[in-house]
């Protein structure tokens, strides 16, 4: 057996692979990209040659090939100690990491319906390294096990009782590892103890979510029954009007094709009319092109609402955090969102946000500010590695 844990990460038309050693030090990280189309490819991670894939390949495929590959680059040898695999809805089911069985298997797939671009394409990857190593502790890790600790008036909707009780309807919350990495971290920059340590974590990406954290747990969350609740994010509008719905309908869009624009046509996206990609928004809009300026200003005042309403769920705030690709890269979005927070007394270094904390050990905040800010890179993999060592030596 190679001392090794592979994470696998499978997305809509695209998995991520990881190889950790025993240390959980990364060895290496894959790519695999528009899965089931001709044109499908796959490399690995400062290698300029890529991964030979066939035409339309399907997930075991892309899987074969890239372990194949590391293989070939004495990268891994035997089966791998250990495989965590993300996992995005585990409903009410699971609160913490799971070890694969049937059983397990069969949970994810009954949460199918309250995430079903994501929870089927998650099997699929399961299914192909079960078949692929089928020796080895296979471990999943849910993206809303952490926010299992909502107290009810944060995860409960006000709707008739027979709508939680029989359809389980509620708010879940994800990017649970993620927010979980915050958690530890910040206790750890802020030398305190997981359990001691409150904080607002907010995981800025194309998809983006803020959670309260009180003493280690999550206790509030912006996303909801699916993802697309909570903030303006990549290509997803976020928080709309319920009567939104009746609206289009009585203008002839039918249910689908709203679900298709609230997911993949609206956010930042839709706004501008352009790009989802905060990046070329802060370029365009710095050569006057207003709808991506608006785009950048709902953005970071929607954020800023959310940092605010957050505070309701704590006694105390050691932190604000900021993750994720927008989160930990963009001084810009961060310097326009906490300009709104002045009545939570928050303010910022213009030099440190511009190094984005890495001139600080990740404190952005002035020696003014009521609490400390700070950036944070997230590390999902290393979560999903660690807890999928943990239970394999269960």
């Amino acid at each position: 057996m190679d001392e090794s844990i592979l994470v696998v990460n499978c997305g809509s038309s695209s998995l991520k692979l990881a190889l950790f050693d025993k240390h959980l030090q990364k060895k290496a990280s894959a790519l695999a990209e528009k899965l089931g189309k001709q044109d499908a490819s796959a490399r690995i991670s400062g290698d300029q040659q890529p991964v030979q894939l066939p035409a339309d390949a399907n997930y075991k495929q892309a899987l074969q090939a890239l372990i194949e590959a590391f293989r070939n680059r004495d990268l891994l040898s035997g089966e791998p100690m250990a495989v965590g695999h993300r996992v995005v809805h585990g409903g009410e089911t699971f609160r913490e990491a799971a070890l694969i069985s049937p059983a397990t298997i069969s949970a994810i797939r009954g949460c199918a319906d309250l995430a079903p671009l994501h929870n089927p394409v998650n099997l699929a990857g399961i299914e192909a390294m079960r078949a692929l190593f089928p020796t080895t502790p296979q471990v999943a890790v849910f993206d809303t096990a952490y926010h299992q600790t909502l107290p009810q008036r944060a995860y409960r909707y006000a709707l008739p009782e027979h709508c939680y009780k029989d359809w389980g309807i509620r708010r879940y919350g994800f990017h649970g590892t993620s927010h979980y990495f915050m958690a530890q971290e910040a206790a750890r920059l802020l030398n305190k103890t997981p359990a001691t340590t409150s904080i607002i974590s907010a995981h800025l990406g194309n998809g983006c979510s803020i959670t309260a954290i009180k003493d280690g747990l999550s206790v509030d969350t912006s996303m909801g029954l699916t993802p697309l609740e909570g903030l303006v994010m990549g290509t997803r509008s976020g928080d709309v009007d319920p009567g939104l719905f009746d609206y289009l309908a009585s203008r002839g869009v039918s249910a689908d094709q709203a679900h298709h624009m609230l997911n993949n046509d609206s956010g930042l996206l839709g706004l501008s009319g352009q790009t989802n990609d905060m990046r070329s928004l802060c370029e365009l809009a710095d050569h006057g092109h207003e709808p991506s300026s608006l785009a950048i200003d709902v953005f970071c005042f929607r954020l800023a609402r959310y940092l605010g309403a957050m505070t309701a769920s704590l006694t105390h705030l050691d932190a604000v955090v900021f993750t994720g690709g927008i989160g930990e890269n963009s001084a810009r979005i961060r310097a326009e969102t906490i300009r709104h927070m002045r009545l939570m007394g928050l303010e910022l270094d213009p030099e440190l946000n511009r190094h984005n904390g890495k001139l600080s050990d990740g404190r952005i905040n002035s020696p003014d500010s009521r609490f400390p800010v700070l950036v944070i890179p997230t590390n999902e993999e290393l979560v999903i590695a660690r807890e999928a060592g943990r239970m394999a030596a269960i």
